[in-house]
């Protein structure tokens, strides 16, 4: 059995979600919402599901000052020890810097996962299989490892891994040769059809001296602004010192700002079930007990009548929802807002957009 005395899981869970509203709001962000499927919010299926990769308190949660007591209520058993606390959203490679930086402190031979809070897995004995193997790989290797799920259809709401050409006889992980992010309709096609693409899963493993090392050879700014945190995480001053460099930091993504320029970037192919289910769209194409019309229906009473190929979602167990005459839509109903929206994810995008900055406080 693999030694897990420093293996390791970073959950991120700071971001303010609402790519599921108006159940998902500022206040309440997509983390901390009920997943449908498992009446657990994502953030506690996250938290339930790497528990099985590496000890419960080797699990650390990165979230934002706004969200610390929803962590705290959805993960009671979370020490503080475990908790990081960003002033500010600045994206992924901030939030690994910190995340890092209080990691190497703590143990300078840990190798970590890396995950988003709000995936779906239900495939979780292959699942812990290969998050176990990975680790035991990146504990060896200085590489990033970045998690390829294959595609099963030209999806473009994933981004996409190109392996490089190999032997048939190389072993996973395989050498990184393109990283796409959601690519149109007819290039995802082509990827898929190509068999060399994979959909990146978002899920990483390494170990933190090899990311410490590429975070300050593609990133040197953003390391130079954490300078002196070896003196100062862990003490009273810690809090104060990262409030002062949030103020100054840009928005910039992992993936863009490490792994597309790392000479060290690595795929490992997975063929467990796996969902990144980013909007509601993608919610209706991954369930698969539609009825006889096609229509997804969630939550309390619902009639949907003739309606078909439609998404109904009510959060409401006090009254009916029906619907006539809908076809490719959505209806979703909370306590307060009612949303009715064709579902292709591209209009209720453009939508949210529109009517999203002029909605009073409350319903945001």
């Amino acid at each position: 059995m693999m030694n897990s005395e420093h293996h390791y899981c970073i959950i991120m869970a700071g971001g303010a979600g609402k790519r599921f509203w108006p159940v998902s709001r500022e206040v309440l962000p997509k983390q901390f919402v009920p997943i449908l499927e498992l009446g657990t919010s994502f953030l506690r299926h996250t938290f339930d599901r790497f528990s099985k990769v590496v000890p419960a308190d080797h699990i650390l949660v990165v979230t934002t000052k706004p969200y610390v007591q929803l962590v705290k209520n959805h993960l009671p058993e979370l020490s503080d020890e475990n908790l990081i606390v960003e002033p500010y959203i600045r994206d992924t490679a901030p939030c690994l810097t910190y995340a890092t930086y209080k990691l190497m402190l703590r143990d300078p031979n840990a190798t970590v996962i890396v995950t988003p809070s709000d995936h779906l897995l239900r495939d979780m004995r292959p699942f812990v299989y290969t998050l176990k193997h990975a680790l035991d790989y990146a504990s060896k290797h200085d590489e990033l490892i970045v998690l390829g799920t294959v595609p099963t259809r030209p999806d473009t709401n994933f981004g996409y891994i190109q392996k490089s050409p190999g032997r048939p006889e190389d072993t996973p992980p395989f050498k990184v040769k393109t990283f796409t992010e959601k690519p149109g309709a007819e290039l995802a096609k082509i990827f898929v059809d190509s068999g060399e693409f994979l959909w990146n899963a978002g899920i990483f493993i390494w170990n933190v001296k090899t990311i410490k090392e590429e975070i300050e050879e593609c990133l040197p700014l953003l390391a130079s602004q954490f300078e002196g945190w070896q003196d100062v995480f862990g003490t009273s001053g810690e809090k104060k010192f990262i409030e002062k460099i949030y103020g100054g930091l840009e928005r910039q993504s992992i993936s863009y700002g490490i792994l597309e320029k790392s000479r060290r970037a690595r795929v490992y192919p997975v063929r467990f079930r796996w969902d990144d289910i980013g909007e509601w769209q993608t919610y209706y194409d991954m369930v698969e007990d539609k009825d006889p019309a096609g229509n997804v229906i969630r939550g309390g009473t619902v009639n949907p009548g003739d309606s078909k190929n439609c998404l109904m979602v009510t959060t409401s167990r006090d009254k009916m929802m029906a619907i006539q005459g809908l076809d490719s839509f959505m209806v979703i109903d909370t306590d307060d807002i009612l949303l009715i929206c064709p579902k292709d994810a591209d209009t209720y995008k453009r939508f949210v957009a529109t009517v999203g900055h002029k909605l009073p406080e409350k319903y945001k």
